[in-house]
């Protein structure tokens, strides 16, 4: 038997017709495809770890092609924190402006330990598609199917791939599903052991049908982390926790203040994504942590060339304070407070050269 292609469609936030259009044409001509089944859910970044949509992702065996209005690299990382992980797999399908930067955010070759590294995934593939990349129907539905032409990892037919476990106990891809499906996630929307997703199958095409809130959270890079804790230390929230073998994790999204991005601003790795938010480095853009294409300050969304992320970050977190009634603490609290402390220290020559880059015109 061939073994078939999950293409999942994530429904996007508006209703804009054009996109909505762009939408159907793509789970249209995909389910046309030899070897392909498809799955429509809503938007992925707004799904419940519980919810119908994400309970049958985790029991999908073999490779996934997921096309939405997110970048890449935050649906990977979206996708893993629910416990639907695999290997990143190739797309050609990019901006212009990625050519150059095809690795994403695999150029960093610094020695230090990442979180991935003791955090194995499974063989299989996954591909990223953000319909955004291309307007055109046909170069979005020409990439899927180039990924379908190619040989799969080994797994399920589609059929089997839909039907849905009975409990968390059997999804098959979550690995431990307490540390992915964190235990605070069990309150926002649906419980898996409540009730059965509810799917609507037109011809080779799956769609559920779950109305998720809109939400605000931060989706944590892991082959970026390095596990240096500035995020929970500086989040006033408590939506930073850690796993059994302390590793860091979102352990309370929902906690999360809407529209604050500041602990993205801190993190020395870049490695803290909020899907929604306008500036790309923040939203999961491809990043080049080694090289000097970009201005760094710029890449981490500092409004103002007087200002610093840091400094942002310190002036978010006390927006979103007295917001909850409570008081600023501006450079007083964790990250901001050590870099203070550290521009007290005599500077040296790599601080001088550092300086000298941030000014250059790249």
């Amino acid at each position: 038997m061939t073994q078939e292609l999950t293409v999942v469609i994530s429904r996007g936030q508006s209703r804009n017709p054009d996109k909505r259009a762009l939408e159907k044409g793509v789970v249209d001509r995909s389910a046309d495809i030899e070897g392909v089944g498809v799955l429509v859910v809503p938007h992925l970044y707004d799904l419940a770890a519980t919810g119908d949509s994400l309970t049958t992702l985790r029991a999908v065996v073999g490779d996934i092609v997921i096309v939405s209005w997110v970048y890449e690299r935050a649906t990977h990382w979206i996708l893993d924190r629910n416990g639907v992980r695999g290997q990143v797999g190739d797309v050609l399908l990019v901006r212009p402006d990625d050519d150059d930067d095809a690795d994403g955010d695999d150029v960093d070759e610094s020695p230090r330990d990442r979180v991935i590294d003791s955090l194995p995934r499974p063989d299989r593939k996954i591909y990223a598609i953000d319909f955004r990349v291309s307007e055109s129907l046909d170069d979005i539905v020409a990439e899927i199917t180039r990924i379908a032409s190619l040989p799969r990892t080994e797994g399920t037919s589609a059929a089997a791939r839909f039907d849905r476990p009975t409990n968390s106990t059997s999804l098959s891809l979550a690995g431990n599903l307490e540390q992915a499906v964190p235990e605070s996630a069990a309150d926002h929307g649906s419980r898996t052991n409540e009730h059965q997703p509810v799917l609507f199958g037109i011809g080779g095409v799956t769609t559920i049908d779950e109305a998720p809130t809109r939400r605000w959270y931060p989706v944590i890079d892991f082959s970026r982390c390095t596990n240096c804790m500035e995020c929970i230390d500086f989040c006033l929230f408590g939506v930073y926790g850690v796993d059994t073998v302390e590793t860091i994790l979102v352990e309370q999204p929902d906690n999360c203040r809407k529209g604050c991005p500041a602990c993205s601003r801190v993190c020395p790795e870049n490695a803290i994504i909020f899907p929604q938010h306008k500036s790309p480095g923040i939203a999961g853009a491809p990043v080049d942590a080694g090289g000097l294409k970009i201005d760094l300050s710029k890449l981490f969304g500092a409004p103002d060339v007087d200002e610093d992320p840091i400094a942002t970050a310190a002036r978010e977190r006390d927006e979103q304070l007295l917001l909850a009634g409570r008081a600023a603490v501006g450079m007083e609290v964790g990250t901001p407070k050590r870099q203070q402390e550290k521009r007290q220290v005599p500077r040296d020559d790599l601080d001088n050269l550092l300086d000298e880059l941030e000014q250059l015109d790249l």
